[in-house]
């Protein structure tokens, strides 16, 4: 016989407890817009997908083939990956790809299919690329060369070339970068293919896999961008989902040509599913902001908002260089660099820093300048106050 007398224990947090919570949630609503430092957009409403959370929603396995576990949002998720093949240049059955935890989780897998393609690969990134590329490599024991970047934090392609020569690999896996984490910079893949047919290879000798993170959801909205889809000669990308997109909890896009994620498949009798993912079991949850966010935002209303942050980064680099202080921009980048002011102001207003400079991130959800005017007039003081010129 089963015992349920613990059925009887009424589930009540403590009021202590309670109060931890209570306190958390104030602190949450009062910090919700203060990021100008970190690229999350949160003009997010999701309101429509609280009643899912009364359900484990797990994407275990491949969305495109049956699964024995019933509470999966594939069905969305098949809707999701074909927006995404839209959007990045190629056709729907041409490519896979699935909802990750993540940025870091879609370079992994990126990375991983090429490593799987050219086992005796070696991968080549950009000093100037996120902190995880370094540790993904570590993660698959993939030898790995950090290539220079120029002062902008782009990629420095006679240093690519020298290496990949120097290494003497035959199948050279590189990571690009579509906005670098500091300085928003932006590899360019058509200069690679062509310094890499300079040097001798063929284009199905080597892999590129793009780190669009931050730019993904930039790129495709503007009149120039840069090369940066699968028609620009990408084989992998990554793309974030709580960045530009903006969700309640990290989540990302990654897609890769199919011919190349077929090898990295593996029949799971467990669920009656095979698995061509990182992680297994996935969030069903985020797959449902991200459905909802591209069914309710068209093209030119998302065109709009990539425009109004452009408006917003001109705006903060015209009142730093009026003031006298060197900042700039990259083309079709988010992100202000400008120099590091002194520890209490970029802690105030919660700004990244690295190697003498700071940033500042057009999000989507400042739809003025106030938060721009404040961050701008605390720096200049900072530097007047320390007798700073440049």
């Amino acid at each position: 016989m089963l015992q349920n007398d613990f059925y009887l224990d009424p589930h009540r947090l403590s009021p202590e407890d309670t109060a931890k919570l209570d306190a958390f949630y104030e602190h949450c609503m009062k910090h919700r817009y203060f990021n100008i430092g970190y690229p999350e957009s949160y003009d997010f409403d999701y309101s429509d997908q609280k009643r899912f959370l009364d359900f484990h929603l797990n994407n275990c396995g491949a969305w495109d083939e049956f699964c024995n576990y019933q509470l999966q949002s594939f069905p969305f998720e098949k809707e999701v990956i074909e927006y995404f093949a839209g959007l990045f240049k190629i056709p729907f059955n041409k490519c896979w790809g699935y909802v990750t935890n993540g940025g870091t989780e879609g370079n992994m897998w990126g990375i991983y299919i090429g490593r799987e393609k050219f086992p005796e690969g070696t991968l080549f990134y950009s000093r100037e690329s996120h902190y995880s590329v370094a540790k993904i490599a570590k993660i698959l024991r993939l030898p790995a060369h950090a290539v220079l970047a120029d002062e902008k934090g782009e990629m420095v392609y006679s240093d690519l070339i020298k290496q990949i020569k120097n290494s003497r690999v035959k199948h050279p896996i590189i990571l690009a970068n579509i906005g670098t984490t500091v300085k928003g910079a932006i590899d360019n893949i058509a200069t690679i293919q062509q310094k890499m047919t300079e040097a001798g290879f063929n284009r199905q000798d080597y892999y590129i896999h793009c780190d669009e993170a931050l730019s993904g959801m930039v790129l495709p909205f503007v009149d120039d961008p840069q090369p940066h889809t699968f028609a620009d000669g990408a084989d992998s990308l990554s793309v974030s989902g709580h960045k530009n997109i903006g969700a309640p909890m990290p989540c990302g896009i990654a897609l890769a040509k199919k011919e190349n994620v077929d090898s990295i498949k593996v029949e799971i009798d467990y669920i009656a599913c095979s698995d061509k993912t990182m992680s297994g079991s996935r969030n069903g949850h985020t797959v449902l902001y991200i459905w909802e966010f591209i069914k309710k935002h068209r093209p030119d209303y998302l065109r709009a908002r990539v425009a109004n942050q452009l408006a917003l980064v001109k705006y903060t680099v015209d009142k730093f260089r009026q003031a006298g202080i060197p900042a700039w921009t990259q083309k079709n980048s988010v992100t202000v660099v400008f120099p590091k002011p002194s520890e209490e102001v970029w802690q105030k207003h919660n700004m990244a820093t690295a190697g003498g400079v700071t940033h500042f991130v057009a999000t989507c959800h400042q739809r003025n300048t106030d938060m721009a005017d404040a961050m701008i007039a605390d720096v200049v003081a900072d530097f007047k106050r320390r007798h700073i010129r440049f």
